[in-house]
């Protein structure tokens, strides 16, 4: 086959094509659709307007406050049933020997450090359940009679606790501090013993 031929025989192959793809697509029209952004701008005025906006707006305060105030209650804790006494040893091992940059050993694999060997811990930790009135009112007791040296822990109950009593309380978010000591069961107080922490799970007289 001469150039001639090859040329008219490509030059019909790419009408085809042409065609075919023409077909294919068919015809076009212009896509209207409504902006996205005015329509949920409309919408929130139109809440707004009514009045829903401003009721959503307050219950989404409320449930944040609710949740702030109400932590999720510690797992595994129940009132004290017969008291005990423990020590919790604070003592920490190194698992890998740590150097400064330039090279300086600080700690070396199994060392061991006592944090009590550097620093005394003055406060008592005083655990107790805001939901139980007799473990309230222990730990009132604990707290008061300590004359500023105790620091008031919630497992479970109301952080509105702090407006009653007028000071700050804490609250053992996810049961890390009790799961540390071993604590189950209050209320339960933690205080500095020799190089050791002492904790007194306390029995509450009351109805339960």
């Amino acid at each position: 086959m001469d150039s001639r031929k090859i040329s008219a025989a490509l030059a019909l192959v790419l009408s085809f094509a042409g065609t075919v793809h023409a077909q294919a697509v068919g015809p076009t029209y212009k896509i209207i659709e409504k902006d996205m952004l005015d329509e949920i701008r409309a919408t929130l005025e139109a809440k707004e307007r009514s009045g829903e906006l401003g009721k959503l707006k307050e219950e989404a305060i409320t449930r944040s406050k609710n949740s702030i105030l109400n932590p999720q209650a510690v797992d595994g804790i129940q009132r004290t049933k017969e008291a005990r006494s423990f020590y919790y040893d604070p003592t920490l091992v190194v698992n890998k020997t740590i150097a400064t940059p330039d090279g300086t050993v600080l700690a070396k694999n199994g060392d061991k450090f006592n944090p009590l060997d550097q620093v005394s811990m003055s406060s008592i930790l005083v655990f107790f359940d805001g939901r139980d009135a007799d473990q309230v009112m222990k730990a009132k007791k604990i707290v008061d009679d300590a004359k500023g040296r105790a620091k008031p822990i919630l497992v479970g109950g109301s952080l509105e606790l702090m407006r009653i009593w007028r000071q700050r309380i804490y609250f053992d978010q996810k049961g890390l501090l009790t799961s540390k000591f071993g604590i189950r069961q209050t209320p339960a107080v933690v205080y500095q013993e020799g190089k050791r922490l002492r904790v007194d799970e306390l029995v509450v007289e009351g109805g339960r």
